[in-house]
C-alpha cells in the first residue's frame, strides 16, 4: 500500500479572478452588420451587450490576467501554485498547450500544466478535476482558468450565432483545506447528440439551437438536483445558482425547476454574452465583486455545452 498523503483532506476555492475585453458590442452595433434587432436578440437569448476581444487579446493573455487576479485575491505568490489547468475550446494553437504558456507568463515554475476541452462545461469539469487532485494529494494549490476567444470562430454574417458568443476569462484557485468546500462533481455526456454543436467548414461555430434548447431545459435540472443531493444540500439552503450563461431563457427555465426560489440566479449573459468555459467563473467573480455573494455562500454551478457534455457541483464562496 502507498502511504496516506499528509494533507488536510479537503479542497476549497480560495479566490476568484476575471478578465473582460474593453470592447463592448451592443445589439445596436450588430443591427448594422446583420439582419437582426435588439428586440429579436433580447427575446431569444436575453443579451443586451457583449465583450469582444481586440487583436492584442489572446486566450493565453486573457487567462494570464484572470489568473493573476485570482492569485492576488487569494494572497498567493506564483511559487505557491503547483498545478495550472486551462479550460478552453478556442485555443490559439493545439500545440503547445495554453496552460504551460500561462504558467510561465505568471512566473509559476514547473507546475503540472494541461488544457481541458469540455466546451462550455469546461470550467466545471476542470474544477472537479482540480478538487479531486487536491484531495488526493497530487496538488496543494491549483489555478483553474476558463478562457475563450469565441470571436475568432464566428461567422459574422450568421445572425443565429454572432449575436450570442463573446470573449473573456475567469479563474479560481483551489487549495487544500480541512473541510470540503467543493462538492462532488456530477457529470456526463450525450454524445449521440454531439452533432448539434460543431465547427461548420472547420472554422465557424454552429449550433442547432432548438435541439440544444430542448435538451438543456428538459434534462439538465436533474443533474443539478443530483449535485445538490450528493453534496448534502437542500434546494432551500442555496444562496445562488450559477449555470453556464448560454441563453437567458435556458438559465431561467432550469432555475425554476430546482425548487429554490430564494436563490439568486446569475444572469451575467445579459451584459457579457455567452463566453463558453469562462462564463461560470466570470459570473461568480463579478457577483462576488458586486457584493452579491458574501463569504460562506452556498452556490450550485452547472456547465453544459458541445459534446454534449455537462457537469455540476456545489461550492462554498471563500
Amino acid at each position: 500500500m502507498f502511504p496516506t498523503p499528509s494533507i488536510p483532506g479537503g479542497a476549497a476555492i480560495r479566490s476568484f479572478g476575471e478578465y473582460q475585453p474593453a470592447q463592448v458590442v451592443t445589439n445596436a452595433d450588430l443591427e448594422k452588420r446583420v439582419d437582426t434587432s435588439d428586440e429579436w436578440i433580447q427575446s431569444r437569448v436575453g443579451i443586451k451587450e457583449r465583450r469582444i476581444a481586440g487583436p492584442e487579446d489572446t486566450v493565453a493573455s486573457m487567462a494570464v490576467t484572470a489568473g493573476g487576479k485570482a492569485l492576488a485575491a487569494g494572497g498567493l505568490s506564483p511559487e505557491d501554485i503547483d498545478l495550472v489547468i486551462v479550460a478552453t475550446c478556442t485555443p490559439q494553437d493545439q500545440i503547445p498547450n495554453t496552460a504551460a504558456t500561462v504558467a510561465a507568463r505568471l512566473g509559476i515554475v514547473a507546475p503540472g500544466a494541461f488544457d481541458l476541452n469540455a466546451a462550455c462545461a469546461g470550467f466545471c469539469y476542470a474544477l472537479g478535476v482540480a478538487a479531486d487532485m487536491v484531495r488526493a494529494g497530487s496538488s496543494r494549490n491549483a489555478l483553474v482558468i476558463g478562457s475563450e476567444k469565441l470571436s475568432d470562430w464566428m461567422d459574422w454574417e450568421d445572425r443565429s450565432t454572432c449575436v450570442i458568443f463573446a470573449d473573456g476569462a475567469g479563474a479560481a484557485v483551489v487549495s487544500a483545506a480541512e473541510d470540503n468546500a467543493i462538492g462532488p462533481v456530477v457529470w456526463g455526456s450525450s454524445g449521440e447528440r454531439a452533432d448539434k454543436i460543431y465547427l461548420r467548414d472547420h472554422k465557424y461555430l454552429w449550433q442547432e439551437g432548438q435541439a440544444v434548447f430542448r435538451w438543456t431545459t428538459t434534462e439538465l435540472y436533474k443533474t443539478a438536483l443530483e449535485a445538490l443531493e450528493r453534496a448534502g444540500v437542500a434546494p432551500e439552503e442555496l444562496t445562488a445558482f450559477v449555470p453556464h450563461q448560454a441563453n437567458l431563457r435556458i438559465v431561467e427555465s432550469i432555475a425554476k425547476k430546482l425548487g429554490a426560489p430564494q436563490a439568486l440566479v446569475a444572469r451575467d449573459i445579459v451584459t457579457a454574452g455567452n463566453t463558453s468555459s469562462a462564463s461560470v467563473p466570470l459570473a461568480l467573480s463579478r457577483m462576488i465583486g458586486r457584493g452579491e455573494l458574501p463569504s460562506g455562500s452556498t452556490v450550485l454551478t452547472l456547465g453544459f455545452g458541445a459534446g454534449l457534455v455537462y457537469a455540476a457541483q456545489v461550492i462554498r464562496i471563500p
